[in-house]
């Protein structure tokens, strides 16, 4: 069964990467999937330090909206890291395309932090 794949990739400010990954690593992914989002992989980009990126999958466009909703509204989000990731972000970007689920257990297991 295809899964809709959201990659959000993020232009950090300067002198932030290592700190925002720390954040990303040890507290964002385990919330996100303790809220049983789909985090797939997420890292710095292998072509430059300030950029990063995160790669989740839904069942569905309606499943997207829903699971992030529930989680960015949620006060576990918003009293928790939100503001410290917040404040590393100059701009960001999301792309949402298919994927089978081969290739999102491709994705899954090559780009493993």
């Amino acid at each position: 069964m295809p899964r809709l794949i959201e990659i959000r990739t993020y232009r950090l400010k300067p002198g932030v990467a290592e700190a925002f990954h720390h954040t990303v690593h040890t507290i964002t992914v385990p919330m996100l999937r303790s809220s049983n989002m789909d985090v797939v992989a997420y890292g710095h980009s292998d072509h430059e330090e300030a950029s990063y990126y995160m790669i989740r999958a839904y069942a569905s466009r309606d499943a997207l909206e829903a699971e992030q909703n529930a989680f960015y509204g949620s006060s576990e989000w918003k009293n928790g890291p939100r503001s410290e990731l917040v404040d590393c972000i100059d701009t960001y970007m999301n792309t949402l395309v298919w994927l089978s689920d081969e290739g999102v257990n491709s994705m899954r297991q090559l780009n493993a932090p």
